[in-house]
């Protein structure tokens, strides 16, 4: 099983670590419990999903989620039950803000939820990262696999900034990018709420200086960023800064009309939940004494 290495080490980590990390190990079993899931008889969901290798698997993400990042989250009661879509600002070179307000969602929310994430299409050609993502409650962000997800009631995180936001330069941090249209088009096809969330953090996690274009495109990937600490430093270059992270939850946002009206007209749904997030953006970053605490 590609997954294996990950479980073991998972396992490893668990055995070798101090009490309160086991009790983190325990509140993950007991949160995973609690998620309604429909499961095939080999313990999968109709898109993959595998709770036992998304609970020994997030021990990682939640490590770093309390005590890497030391994520503080802001009104996360905002999302509704049943079916929501997430919109989010993107940043940080690393989806390392999915994954946190993943883990944020699973650890805060009443009940927990696990979020599906809508992965950009060159993710699945990673070798074992495209297992990881599907037995971990994400899929290659189609139409057809969002629309199912969201008529089966659950939460699903979209980035409508994609590749643009995620490896901005550091100069051009919290400057939102442009917004695809296709979340919007969604929420108006399945009459889905959207939850606008700001992400403050995630910017300065890794500070990017350049993107190597030629290098992505031999490497078959969208962006290779040049940081203050890759490639030079090798592998320990994608380490993240220890930034502290604050996710805000906006109001959700409904609309109505037609999903397929021409762009213009989706456009200007667009903004307005654009313009709700760089709102929550500018005040989260106005409430900020500190990136490190």
């Amino acid at each position: 099983m590609v997954l294996a290495p990950i479980v073991s080490l998972s396992r490893a980590v668990t055995d070798a670590l101090p009490r309160s990390i086991h009790a983190l190990q325990h509140e993950i079993d007991e949160r995973m419990l609690r998620i309604p899931t429909r499961l095939n008889a080999y313990g999968y969901d109709p898109w993959g999903f595998h709770p036992d290798s998304a609970r020994r698997s997030m021990l990682i993400t939640a490590l770093l989620y309390h005590y890497w990042f030391r994520v503080e989250t802001h009104s996360i009661d905002r999302i509704p039950r049943g079916r929501v879509l997430l919109i989010s600002n993107h940043a940080g070179q690393i989806a390392l803000d999915a994954a946190m307000i993943v883990v944020a969602c699973f650890f805060e929310a009443e009940p927990p939820r696990v979020v599906r994430g809508m992965g950009e299409y060159w993710l699945p050609t990673v070798p074992w990262l495209n297992e990881l993502m599907v037995r971990t409650g994400s899929v290659v962000g189609t139409r057809k696999n969002a629309i199912d997800l969201l008529k089966n009631e659950e939460a699903v995180i979209s980035f409508p900034e994609g590749i643009r936001g995620m490896n901005k330069l550091i100069w051009e941090r919290y400057q939102l990018q442009e917004f695809g249209q296709g979340f919007m088009r969604l929420a108006l096809e399945t009459d889905t709420p959207i939850v606008p969330i700001a992400v403050v953090g995630s910017e300065e996690q890794a500070i990017a200086i350049a993107n190597a274009k030629p290098l992505a495109r031999l490497l078959g990937m969208p962006a290779f960023p040049v940081t203050v600490t890759f490639p030079w430093l090798g592998l320990l270059g994608v380490l993240p800064f220890p930034v502290k992270y604050r996710i805000y939850f906006g109001e959700p946002m409904r609309f109505t009309g037609n999903p397929s009206d021409e762009d213009d007209v989706i456009g200007e749904k667009v903004e307005q939940v654009k313009a709700r997030i760089a709102t929550m953006l500018a005040d989260g970053l106005a409430a900020r004494r500190s990136l490190f605490w």
